[in-house]
């Protein structure tokens, strides 16, 4: 049917160009269409069937998009025109260098009388540039395949993840073609620009810092030990200036501006702190100074990575929506695009690493059992109970025989563990009751997935207060479960908020299905802009910058 569909509208559009052309204005036009189409034709047989060019030609009837006879038709004028206004595109690059290139080449071939094939040829040339332009600019420059490869390569290190992508939606042939028929091909490439994760903003902070860099960028601040609030330093201009060039330094009173750490500047450092994921105590210790001495370039090139990354997020269109940014340790419920809640989170450990992926939220388990999975049993739970038989009665962990309905209840110092510490199969379900101590609190929030992660409370409440939060087996850890519960429940008329209030005073297990879910997606942002449109950074907690920069593209 889609083949049908599409079999029909290319006719359509075939009737609808020629009757465009044989218009009186544009009669004179359509020999030179005809015989242009019959060299493109000739020109792309023995081209794969999947090479761009013929794919792109066939769905465009084979006709020509960017030359005309005497002339560059309107659709590259207006491309050339586009990419050019490019703010954000490398004016060093070859992408934008190209462009130049054919531009000349184009004044030449009008300017002298060519062969036909020769504007044909200038043709493809444009083609060829449209399509790197609209991978730079919509599918970007990370190597996914590469990137791919090296996160599979860390199984040999008993490191296990994945990065699921989703595939940008856009066509560049439609685009052209909408263009071909009096359309803007510029309003075409602006449509087709991402906007969800804040990434118009995010592109304003790389052109703003691109031009930090053609001003020279900024110098190293000159601090060899930690500075408090109120000391006297030669290095305090230079933290003032470096402050002042990425906009957290505001003067309060310029006749203040010497050697003492002030007030003023210190509010300029917390900020800055806050930005980096840095502990807001106006304190310009080691950490804080080894941030402040990133470099410019290094800057512009986290920006680009992850507008990049971006690219590649599901692009949710629904009323409500979590995300959960790992390297900001952070959990966002928007609604409407706007965001309602925030709170701390705990992901998994560099050699836990939770994966990045999307799925949707449709249960809520009070007072839940935590299956234990069987890598933390081999890894964990066995040599515990190879040291000492009643560990996991201890913990309120049952083991029972098998994973079945009836399966009996057994001690733990029934079994040889050794038989089991390195085996393919473990037969035995491990299981910790309802209660406090339970490694996943009190709340379980479900989205089904293959991974086996879900967002759960826990009894070590004290790990949110540090900075750095990659403490779980691969799970999210939430700060606030109860809050998140009362969210939920205000949409889902099913979920009586003082009710499970009272469930979870006691043991039982409850399992709610959610009326209304709301889809979930796990991200790895190292730069973004938060709801208050400032630029942030984080550190890169499982190197996957660092392995994406490998192969990075450069336009």
């Amino acid at each position: 049917m889609k083949k049908i569909i599409q079999a029909c509208l290319n006719i359509f559009i075939f009737l609808s160009l020629i009757s465009f052309l044989t218009t009186s204005a544009n009669a004179g036009k359509l020999e030179f269409q005809e015989n242009a189409s019959a060299i493109i034709v000739s020109s792309l047989q023995d081209q794969s069937k999947k090479s761009f060019l013929r794919t792109f030609y066939k769905e465009l009837l084979f006709l020509p998009v960017w030359v005309q006879e005497s002339s560059l038709s309107p659709a590259a004028k207006e491309f050339f025109q586009y990419v050019k206004d490019d703010v954000a595109l490398n004016k060093e690059g070859n992408l934008y260098r190209s462009i130049t290139s054919l531009e000349n080449e184009a004044s030449m071939i009008y300017a002298n009388k060519v062969p036909l094939t020769d504007i044909v040829s200038l043709e493809f040339k444009i083609s060829q540039l449209y399509k790197e332009y609209t991978d730079y600019a919509y599918l970007g420059s990370i190597n996914w395949g590469a990137f791919n490869a090296r996160i599979s390569n860390l199984k040999v290190n008993d490191v296990s993840t994945e990065w699921v992508l989703h595939r940008p939606e856009m066509d560049p042939a439609s685009m052209v073609e909408k263009a071909m028929f009096g359309g803007s091909l510029k309003n075409e490439l602006q449509k087709a620009i991402p906007s969800a994760y804040h990434y118009k903003a995010l592109r304003k902070e790389l052109v703003k810092y691109m031009h930090i860099k053609d001003n020279g960028g900024w110098n190293k601040v000159l601090l060899s030990k930690s500075l408090k609030p109120g000391r006297k330093s030669k290095g305090v201009p230079s933290l003032r200036e470096r402050l002042r060039i990425t906009g957290d330094y505001v003067a309060c009173n310029e006749d203040e501006e010497g050697d003492i750490y002030n007030q003023c500047l210190q509010e300029a450092v917390k900020h800055f702190q806050l930005r980096n994921g840095l502990e807001d105590d106006a304190v310009v210790g080691e950490g804080t100074r080894k941030v402040l001495n990133v470099s410019v370039d290094q800057r512009i090139e986290t920006i680009r990575l992850n507008l990049d990354r971006i690219k590649w997020l599901n692009p949710r269109h629904s009323k409500r929506h979590i995300i959960i940014n790992i390297p900001a340790f952070k959990l966002y419920f928007e609604e409407d695009g706007k965001l309602i809640q925030t709170m701390r989170v705990i992901t998994g450990k560099p050699n836990h690493p939770t994966p990045i992926f999307s799925d949707t939220v449709e249960y809520i388990v009070l007072n839940p059992y935590w299956n234990i999975p069987k890598s933390i049993i081999q890894k964990e739970m066995i040599p515990k109970l190879m040291r000492n038989p009643n560990a996991m009665a201890r913990r309120g962990i049952e083991i029972r025989s098998n994973w079945g309905k009836n399966s009996k209840k057994i001690s733990g110092g029934s079994v040889n563990w050794s038989k089991y510490r390195y085996s393919k199969t473990v037969p035995f379900h491990f299981a910790q009751v309802p209660g406090y101590k339970n490694a996943l609190g009190k709340v379980k929030f479900l989205f089904p997935n293959k991974f086996s992660v879900y967002m759960h409370d826990t009894p070590t409440k004290h790990l949110f207060k540090k900075n750095k939060r990659a403490f779980s087996h691969g799970c999210i850890r939430l700060q606030k479960p109860r809050e998140l519960l009362r969210t939920f429940s205000e949409f889902n008329d099913n979920i009586d908020f003082d009710k499970s209030q009272h469930i979870l005073e006691g043991k039982k297990r409850t399992y709610i299905t959610l009326k209304e879910k709301v889809p979930v997606d796990v991200i790895y942002l190292t730069a973004w802009v938060d709801y208050d449109g400032h630029i942030q950074f984080r550190n890169d907690i499982y190197n996957y910058d660092k392995m994406q920069m490998k192969s990075f593209r450069k336009w």
